[in-house]
């Protein structure tokens, strides 16, 4: 996030970037006209960081440029370590790959790319409003992008459990090839199929942790009742009727959850998946793709479509990811270069083909790949999960407020915590009150 770095992490960053150089790939020219590095994030799905280098190597070739790759696990927090770092030290690598929250985070770091977007979002359709609330500031644009790692937190339901015990055919609600058919499919709808299933012994596995799947969550069902905790003018709207409709409703949920749902990370809702006891997760395919190699019998019964829509509207849990370029690059011109090469159709299409389906560019008219419409089993398993009819809002769980303070509502867990307090016992007023201090705080940081 935007904190100072300690002595002792800043050594450990700079090192695990120093590591990973030493050990990452390289594109020579025979003349080389310049030298480029990125930072890419390292993709969970076998063979996507192939193909990411194969896109690098093609441009770089034509291009008669120089490229170091380096491609930097999330995990440990190593990628948020080195971000932070670079941008202390101005020194690193051109292209660095940034994490929904960071290019605002950064801002004042990163060059303008208004010269890259803004032709991509000419040839590929509008982008949704939460890439411009992300990657936007005052008509600049701070970062470009990313397919990989871009991805919707949406329902995977399991087929035959939803038709056994919520008496709801989801495939005929979210058909392949079609646009929904959804209307019924409503908050109340599905706190209703929650209940029947938990009777079943067959519970939503939804995580009310402080890990980002269950923030990305209690998100986009907050936004569904329009409860907003700061508003887009910065102004604390935490004691709203709109709130306390959303605590109640996630209390009543909350009986129906698996009793270790406070405690679960995010690896959590996808063991819950494939054991085979859970009749709907909250997740990108990830769940499904791990389900295909260790429970096939699990996951062709697995269907993800859209969220339950509420009175304010139906959100999907959207997070995106960007690529910047950091002001101090030596060869800036190089970066915009490869970063449109990145953004051309063909380049995005080999990505979302690479990583089967996980990953989703940011512009509306490319929602309907054909890997989406092929994935399986079953075949169309995946069609809705790219949003191809607009049936949603793409979200991010503390928006619209000012993106640093947003930013804090989202790493402390601010939602899931209220909605843990008020279902287990404490009064209505006395969780607004503990909220509206919290955001304060974050106000005042």
């Amino acid at each position: 996030m935007s904190r100072k770095l300690s002595r002792r992490e800043f050594v450990s960053a700079t090192a695990l970037s120093t590591a990973a150089l030493i050990t990452a790939p390289y594109v020579r020219g025979a003349y080389a006209a310049g030298k480029l590095s990125i930072g890419l994030w390292d993709h969970w799905v076998p063979g996507a960081n192939d193909t990411s280098t194969a896109l690098v190597n093609e441009w770089a070739v034509k291009e008669k440029i120089e490229v170091s790759i380096d491609y930097i696990t999330s995990q440990g927090r190593k990628i948020e370590l080195i971000v932070a770092a670079e941008a202390q030290a101005k020194s690193g690598h051109d292209i660095l790959y940034m994490d929904s929250w960071w290019p605002q985070a950064y801002a004042e770091h990163f060059e303008a790319v208004n010269d890259v977007v803004e032709p991509a979002i000419r040839q590929h359709g509008e982008v949704n409003g939460t890439v411009r609330y992300l990657g936007q500031a005052a008509g600049r644009w701070l970062a470009v992008p990313a397919t990989p790692g871009s991805q919707i937190k949406g329902p995977c339901s399991r087929i035959d459990l939803m038709k056994r015990y919520a008496g709801i055919d989801i495939q005929e609600l979210y058909p392949a090839g079609a646009p929904p058919k959804a209307d019924s499919w409503t908050m109340d709808t599905f706190l209703k199929a929650a209940e029947a299933c938990q009777k079943g012994g067959f519970m939503f596995g939804i995580g009310l942790g402080e890990t980002p799947d269950s923030v990305d969550t209690a998100g986009a069902i907050f936004q569904s009742f329009g409860g907003e905790l700061v508003d887009a003018k910065g102004d604390l709207t935490v004691k709203t009727d709109q709130v306390r409709q959303a605590l109640e409703y996630y209390k009543k949920l909350i009986a129906f959850l698996p009793p270790g749902a406070p405690s679960w990370d995010d690896a959590s809702n996808n063991r819950w998946l494939i054991s085979g006891r859970g009749a709907l997760i909250m997740n990108p395919p990830s769940a499904w793709a791990l389900a295909k190699r260790d429970a096939p019998q699990v996951a062709e019964q697995c269907w993800t479509h859209g969220f339950p829509a509420g009175p304010k509207g139906r959100f999907a849990p959207y997070v995106p990811s960007f690529w910047a370029i950091w002001a101090f690059s030596k060869n800036k011109e190089a970066a915009k270069s490869l970063l449109a090469h990145l953004s051309k159709r063909s380049s995005i299409e080999k990505f979302v083909t690479a990583s089967g389906g996980y990953d989703l560019p940011a512009y509306e008219n490319l929602a309907t790949l054909k890997t989406w419409a092929e994935e399986g089993p079953p075949k169309g398993t995946l069609y809705h999960y790219p949003n191809p009819y607009n049936h949603q809002k793409l979200s991010i769980a503390a928006a619209p407020a000012p993106p640093k303070i947003a930013q804090q509502i989202y790493a402390r867990a601010t939602l899931t915590k209220m909605a843990l307090r008020y279902a287990r016992g404490e009064k209505m007023e006395d969780t607004l009150d503990w909220a509206q201090r919290e955001c304060e705080g974050f106000m005042r940081s």
